[in-house]
């Protein structure tokens, strides 16, 4: 069973059809939209601020999910995936993103809806990434616009796959 933690006397919140792998842990002031899902080894730690996650987000295998104390919450937009050991810390990312695999997202950055941000890459304190771009690198800058629509439908389909593959786990 997932390991759920209160601090301070408040409770992780769960919308409906959410999947918490065995070994995820949710702590704190979090609360997670319908169908989301948090994958092994991954962390969402609302100890030191609050962390809010939209509708049909994943957190993927060994992700870590944080805040800063007292600065810098984290919110999560809908339609989101988290990839495999990514790091979000402290910051707001819109609907329709694709954080790839082992990025860094620092304190204050905000992502705009329809973006894609490279696996590997570093987003550095207060980076804006403007709708619809793709962003790469260390530190991360802007390396391509994708286009909306099309890419829009691109994450909906990665984060209704991901409602998929936690079924087969229920």
């Amino acid at each position: 069973m997932a390991l759920l933690l209160p601090v301070n006397g408040i409770s992780p919140r769960f919308g409906s059809n959410c999947f918490l792998a065995d070994n995820c842990t949710i702590t704190g002031d979090v609360i997670m939209g319908d169908y989301c899902s948090v994958w092994f080894t991954a962390v969402v730690r609302g100890d030191v601020h609050y962390i809010r996650i939209g509708n049909k987000v994943n957190i993927q295998d060994g992700a870590i999910i944080h805040c800063t104390y007292q600065k810098a919450p984290t919110t999560i937009g809908n339609h989101v995936s988290i990839g495999h050991r990514a790091m979000v810390h402290g910051c707001t990312i819109h609907d329709h993103v694709l954080i790839g695999m082992g990025a860094i997202v620092m304190d204050h950055c905000e992502i705009g809806e329809n973006s894609i941000i490279a696996a590997g890459a570093v987003l550095l304190e207060n980076t804006k990434v403007e709708p619809g771009s793709i962003y790469a690198g260390l530190p991360a800058k802007k390396v391509k616009e994708t286009d909306q629509e099309k890419f829009k439908d691109l994450i909906e389909r990665i984060s209704n796959n991901y409602v998929m593959y936690s079924e087969w786990y229920k």
